[in-house]
């Protein structure tokens, strides 16, 4: 099949591309090469960009670019919508840039397929666990309950887990497909968003939707120039400084770390099988790992001691908890992942110690947040 990703040479793009190049389909790429991601030197420096430049019909440019979005599609049976921006801290003050990307660039590939003539058959898009906001807990009088965005008096008292009708005893479990949307960030509301445009203007026009809503995706190959997002390789490049971490809120917020290879196994299942059509799915591990245990597992890998600080600040728009129910996956698409944390972890730390040594650029990404109110 010809298959365009959007966003393909970004991480999970360009993975996903050289699986699809492998499995005999012909990959056509449509990126523009965020410097936050490929550096400024993208034809030099990105070792993303670098490993698809010349395996696939690369298309530099923007989703936001009408003429050269409609050229694009010409000839693509399937698309792979994964174009946007990801920072859940960035969002919270560069509204009019994730929105313009991650909302506007959705509804724009939908405009010209709903109006004009091509052989796009499905759409499988990036969604993402943000647009749960907090995951799904049960109370002990209530049942399943959906705790709203935390209060920012009670955590800077210290108090960071979540709580419901006053209480806070409350437990954690996996977040399914059918939990309530309520996403903490404007990133979170992009994405939910976008799934909706897909999920709901595809089938008015024949081409079947799919949705991921992937976890923390993490593994070789990640960029490590951002500061922005992906916790694993800020916590890398804070170790190989030999900076200290410094972890928010209490380190004992989790997040469930999905390894690369996970993911593009799930994303081919949703493009190949036509049982995930008109579905949406969560992609993870199952299975929550706490900040401080990512902490400490990197300095064991690295072998480079360094000072773990819990600071007690923490970032609004950041939720608690959240990890992955992966029953409808399991049953409609057969997906098993294979990777547990340990050994991803050890694949990603093996990896991260051929690259170069990035510049630790966290705290000025924190004093942008700072000066805008939203670290504290």
């Amino acid at each position: 099949m010809n298959i365009l990703i959007t966003g393909g040479a970004g991480f999970i793009g360009s993975n996903l591309a050289l699986k699809l190049i492998e499995n005999g389909h012909l990959i056509s790429i449509l990126d523009n090469l965020s410097p936050q991601i490929h550096g400024e030197n993208y034809g030099e420096n990105s070792p993303l960009y670098q490993s698809i430049k010349d395996k696939t019909n690369f298309i530099y440019g923007s989703v936001n670019d009408r003429e050269l979005l409609t050229k694009a599609i010409v000839d693509i049976d399937i698309i792979v919508h994964l174009a946007a921006e990801t920072g859940t801290g960035q969002s919270m003050y560069q509204i009019e840039k994730y929105s313009e990307v991650n909302i506007q660039g959705t509804a724009l590939m939908l405009d010209i397929l709903a109006n004009q003539k091509h052989n796009v058959k499905k759409i499988v898009v990036a969604s993402s666990r943000s647009i749960y906001g907090e995951g799904k807990y049960i109370h002990p009088n209530l049942g399943a309950v959906y705790p709203t965005q935390r209060n920012e008096e009670e955590m800077k008292k210290g108090n960071f887990e979540v709580s419901y009708e006053g209480l806070s005893n409350l437990v954690l479990i996996a977040t399914d497909e059918n939990s309530k949307i309520h996403p903490s960030s404007v990133y979170g509301i992009s994405k939910q968003v976008q799934e909706q445009l897909i999920m709901t203007v595809c089938p008015t026009i024949g081409i079947a939707p799919v949705a991921f809503r992937y976890q923390n995706v993490y593994g070789p190959g990640q960029s490590l120039k951002n500061p922005y997002t992906g916790i694993l390789s800020i916590f890398s490049t804070q170790i190989r400084n030999g900076n200290a971490i410094n972890i928010f809120e209490d380190g004992l917020e989790s997040r469930d770390f999905v390894f690369i290879d996970d993911v593009v196994d799930a994303t081919i299942k949703g493009i190949e099988m036509d049982q995930a059509n008109n579905q949406i799915f969560n992609v993870g591990t199952g299975i929550p790992i706490n900040v401080k245990k990512v902490a400490q597992s990197l300095i064991d890998n690295y072998k480079i001691e360094v000072p773990v600080n819990i600071t007690g600040q923490f970032r609004l728009g950041d939720i608690r908890h959240n990890y992955a129910d992966l029953t409808k996956i399991k049953a409609f698409l057969q997906f098993e992942p294979k990777f547990s944390f340990e050994k991803g972890i050890d694949l990603f730390a093996k990896w991260v110690l051929t690259q170069n040594i990035e510049d630790d650029k966290l705290e000025k990404s924190l004093q942008e947040m700072k000066e805008k109110g939203l670290y504290k």
